[in-house]
């Protein structure tokens, strides 16, 4: 009888950081960081694409603080972006997902730190008003600042949310539902590749963000940390 319990106990569970709590700390630093260059931390606020360079020159002039703030705390969320990628990566291949897509997800998820961080290096530096006061190298900088922290951030993510989606539904790791919550926002993330083309698609760089937030959360605390129990080999 003790030979039948000790080959029928769970194999253990994954010792690493909650990858749910992970996914809450940096959704609360990124939107930490969204808080004061929008309306609801006063006005003027971030400028779109579309904008000007003289709304651009007044908007950096009059907020390098809320500037400062922003690129503050999305750095930081870039950082927990990232040992949120390796982290799940790493508890999917202790689940025995044997597949190309835990490759695809960290490269997603990586490559969105990277871009997030690269944006918010770019926005630190057009924090300083000698650089706000330059027409011509603030719009330089804005450029890159903005792709970087646009379709540089949903494309990648989607893949994120895709090599994640596609392997736990093939090795029934998480309810059906959230895989097809997952695949529609990494969807909705390739295509905003399509904004380098026509900014009429603009919209689908928020539509990947905030939904696929929502996503990491909740795919996070619902993947399993323990293995299937079996007899031992």
């Amino acid at each position: 009888m003790s030979e039948t319990l000790q080959t029928q106990r769970p194999r253990g569970s994954f010792r690493g950081p909650n990858i749910g709590a992970l996914a809450i700390i940096f959704v609360v630093l990124f939107c930490a960081g969204l808080y004061p260059v929008t309306a609801f931390g006063g006005t003027p606020y971030f400028p779109g694409p579309a904008a000007s360079v003289d709304t651009m020159v007044v908007f950096f002039t009059a907020r390098s603080g809320a500037v400062l703030a922003c690129a503050f705390f999305q750095f930081g969320s870039a950082i927990v972006l990232g040992l949120f990628t390796v982290s799940v990566v790493s508890q999917l291949r202790y689940l025995g997902v044997k597949a190309a897509g835990t490759g695809i997800a960290l490269f997603g998820g990586l490559l969105s730190a990277f871009n997030i961080m690269a944006g918010t290096l770019f926005l630190w530096t057009m924090s300083y008003p000698e650089i706000a006061h330059e027409e011509e190298l603030l719009h330089a900088l804005y450029r890159p600042m903005f792709a970087f922290g646009g379709i540089g951030f949903s494309v990648p993510c989607g893949l994120l949310f895709a090599g994640i989606s596609v392997t736990s539904g093939f090795y029934k790791l998480l309810p059906k539902w959230i895989v097809i919550f997952g695949l529609v926002v990494a969807a909705i993330g390739e295509l905003s590749w399509f904004e380098m083309l026509t900014p009429h698609i603009l919209a689908l760089i928020p539509l990947t963000r905030f939904p696929g937030f929502v996503w990491l959360i909740i795919a996070g605390f619902a993947l399993p940390k323990m293995r299937k129990q079996g007899l031992a080999g």
